[in-house]
């Protein structure tokens, strides 16, 4: 089986998260994802309750599943009530499937702090790792063992939050049960 994990802060997921998973699937040929909603410490500010960024993820999951595709969400991470890091989480999802490809899913904006990360050297060892580029802003690698790919997507969390705190129309980049959610618990006002 091909495992794919996506791991993120997801707060909130939009439709670029939803539009990356779908064409890793066509693309890479994943049977399964793994939503992994994290506590980074590369991201600073404030964020919504870890209940509220897992239950999005869950909603997330249940759009992709709707489509076919089979996914779930950990709150591994979350459960760990600290910083997680990439390479731990790599670590048992390996430790869990140790016989199962599985694939790393990196956004560009995730993958320009790649220097930072604890132990970043090993996860190759672990997993495949396949950035998608959002721009070309992406740093040249001299000997890359990462598959990277073209993905524009003009959404980002960032801006999600923004036009929500703003009064701004937001509901045509999100799923509609992600926009039910954010408005009916009145989050990022």
């Amino acid at each position: 089986m091909h495992i794919a994990v996506f791991g993120g802060s997801f707060d909130p997921p939009h439709n670029g998260h939803l539009a990356l998973c779908l064409f890793a699937r066509e693309l890479l040929e994943i049977d399964w994802i793994i939503i992994s909603v994290s506590n980074n410490p590369l991201k600073l500010g404030p964020k919504v309750e870890d209940y509220h960024r897992k239950r999005m993820a869950e909603l997330l999951s249940s759009e992709l599943n709707e489509t076919g595709f089979c996914s779930e969400v950990s709150s591994w991470e979350l459960e760990k009530k600290k910083p997680s890091y990439t390479v731990d989480l790599m670590r048992h999802i390996h430790d869990r499937y140790p016989s199962d490809k599985v694939t790393l899913l990196v956004g560009e904006d995730s993958f320009t702090k790649f220097p930072l990360w604890k132990e970043h050297e090993r996860l190759s060892e672990l997993c495949d790792v396949v950035v998608f580029k959002r721009d070309s802003g992406l740093p040249q690698r001299g000997q890359s063992v990462f598959r990277v790919i073209d993905f524009t997507c003009p959404v980002s969390s960032t801006e999600v939050r923004r036009r929500v705190k703003a009064g701004e129309s937001f509901s045509r980049v999100l799923p509609s049960s992600l926009f039910r959610y954010i408005t009916t618990q009145k989050l990022y006002r």
